[in-house]
């Protein structure tokens, strides 16, 4: 995987390099979900900022419903004016804050093709960190068994 690390524009629309960006999200959701299903969301550390992410997040999106996403809250033209300062803020002290991440749309449900959506790491963390301070994510651990499920 160390063809991940090298810079962008050394690529033009390499298929290869989508499919391993791919796994990586993929492996990433996996092992999110099987923690989420074993431990107290509210114990949960992702960051090492977890409580000034969670914190500007709120304070820059105080209605966002983070129960059900709807990727035209993160991708419209006019969300993207939004959440381009909140992510760009993180660039120099969340590690891979840019990387594609796969986020569950609807908290309550497991990933899957439609109910995943890709966001990048730092609006992951955000939206996350309030399901799991929120008590969003709670259900999930009486909901699926972590070792007869995974993404």
């Amino acid at each position: 995987m160390e063809i991940l690390n090298r810079s962008a524009e050394e690529f033009e629309n390499d298929q290869t390099l989508e499919a391993m960006w791919a796994m990586k999200a993929f492996e990433h959701a996996e092992i999110y979900f099987n923690i989420l299903c074993s431990v107290d969301p509210k114990y949960l550390k992702l960051t090492p900022l977890d409580d000034v992410i969670y914190t500007i997040f709120r304070e820059e999106f105080p209605d966002l419903r983070v129960d059900v996403i709807h990727e035209s809250e993160l991708k419209s033209t006019k969300e993207k004016e939004k959440w381009r300062p909140f992510c760009e803020r993180f660039k120099e002290c969340v590690e891979d804050y840019s990387f594609g991440t796969l986020l569950r749309a609807d908290a309550s449900k497991e990933y899957s093709e439609d109910n995943s959506i890709l966001v990048t790491r730092i609006q992951f963390y955000a939206i996350e960190l309030a399901r799991n301070k929120e008590g969003v994510n709670d259900l999930l651990r009486k909901t699926f068994i972590p070792e007869n499920k995974s993404v």
